[in-house]
């Protein structure tokens, strides 16, 4: 191992943090920035899952026209806000290469490695006892449809995953009234992932923000970067809104911020902010499996004190508005799957947002971007953050640190053509 060094992380949600515990593992002397005071955004909203089941990236075939067509319905599961941003234009046509089949199979085995490696990684961290005791839940994942054109899809991605080791099994109509037996379903059955895994991400975050605190990493919360100095290939300073500072290497690790970060120094990093969407219910659901609701793309998660309905891919640019309408949207989903079950008008008022960061095929940017030697980007992980956090940090680790990487990140390439 190379010589113990001084970073600087920048963005503290689940991708940051991680990065920076298995930093800190190392030896290394670690600081993180956030702009916030890290009780919110994707990491606190998110569905909770370690899905490496979800092989099929967000750049599947159709999307792009699903997303037209959903265009101009801002109820929609994915919804593009028509505007002309050149970013976002650029950024839509990259989409629209990287939605072939081809592109899609290509990336499958990569998705499920590096799911598989964080929820090894979830595994260690729970078993070392530094986070002290979190649940991570391990029934697997159902996924509920009303009609045969969702369950065939769904079928597809299981014998495509079956090529790969990971197992669906099909549940019908009154097999998932046995594993859901206080629930009164309305589908027609399920696809259950046992490989699959959930977790409660605030606790988690909650207790990651401890254990740093407590290993001495400095986490510098409500401190945005606005500035980064850079001679010769090499960033000398980080600029926050407080002052400056020196470190021997660099983090990007902002999420849907990372881009902006990346234009300060003149790299062109395709992403887009996906905002999602959670609605907490505190009352008994009867709900103990976690599910996704298929034909409306909702998320369901049974968590420690609260059943978490998620849902909503909405790309309107980086802003924290909560349109109604989709808060609206998911608790009618919901009740639409789940007979008698009402979403109380407090839990949708309570609704919050957090914006993902999606790279143009699905992928996340993991690696150094060319001619800048001491900077690592780890972002673009679209709606798998949450899922794919422990392993980014521990990849990031290894490049800092000089170790062979766990896995081959080649795919992750942040200077990838598209």
């Amino acid at each position: 191992m190379g010589k113990n060094k001084s970073v600087i992380v920048v963005g503290g949600g689940i991708v940051g943090l991680s990065t920076a515990y298995f930093l800190q593992k190392e030896g290394h002397q670690v600081r993180v920035f956030d702009k916030s005071d890290i009780s919110s955004g994707a990491s606190f909203v998110n569905a909770g899952y370690l899905t490496p089941s979800h092989i099929v990236s967000l750049a599947s075939p159709g999307m792009i026209t699903q997303g037209l067509k959903y265009m101009f319905n801002s109820s929609s599961p994915f919804y593009m806000k028509p505007r002309l941003d050149p970013d976002f234009i650029k950024w839509a046509w990259y989409f629209k290469k990287s939605s072939t089949e081809a592109k899609v199979k290509q990336a499958m085995p990569v998705i499920r490695d590096i799911n598989l490696l964080s929820r090894e990684l979830y595994e260690g961290i729970k078993s070392s006892g530094d986070l002290g005791d979190f649940e991570i839940g391990d029934k697997g994942l159902m996924m509920v449809y009303q009609t045969e054109k969702a369950r065939d899809h769904e079928m597809e991605v299981v014998e495509e995953a079956a090529k790969m080791g990971l197992i669906g099994k099909h549940l019908s109509k009154e097999e998932l009234k046995k594993i859901e037996p206080n629930v009164d379903f309305n589908a027609e059955g399920a696809i259950l992932w046992e490989c699959d895994r959930h977790t409660t991400p605030p606790q988690i975050m909650k207790k990651l923000v401890e254990h740093l605190d407590k290993m001495g990493v400095l986490i510098h919360k409500n401190e945005a970067v606005t500035d980064i100095s850079v001679s010769e290939g090499k960033i000398t300073k980080v600029q926050t809104e407080k002052g400056y500072h020196e470190a021997d290497e660099v983090v990007f690790a902002a999420g849907s911020w990372t881009s902006n970060l990346s234009k300060k120094l003149n790299l062109k990093l395709a992403l887009q902010a996906g905002k999602g969407y959670r609605v907490n219910v505190e009352e008994p659901t009867n709900i103990t499996m976690p599910a996704i609701l298929m034909e409306k793309k909702i998320a369901v998660t049974p968590m420690e004190g609260f059943t978490r309905f998620a849902g909503t891919m909405e790309f309107s640019g980086i802003n924290h508005t909560i349109r109604k309408e989709r808060v609206e949207a998911i608790a009618k989903g919901v009740e639409g799957y789940y007979r008698g079950l009402q979403i109380p008008q407090e839990a949708k008022s309570n609704a919050k947002c957090g914006l993902r960061p999606v790279s143009p095929d699905g992928l996340p940017y993991i690696g150094r971007p060319k001619n800048m030697d001491n900077l690592t980007i780890a972002t673009g992980h679209a709606m798998m953050g949450w899922s794919m956090g422990p392993a980014t940090g521990k990849l990031v680790t290894e490049l800092i640190s000089g170790n062979k990487p766990s896995m081959d990140i080649s795919p992750f390439n942040p200077n990838r053509k598209f």
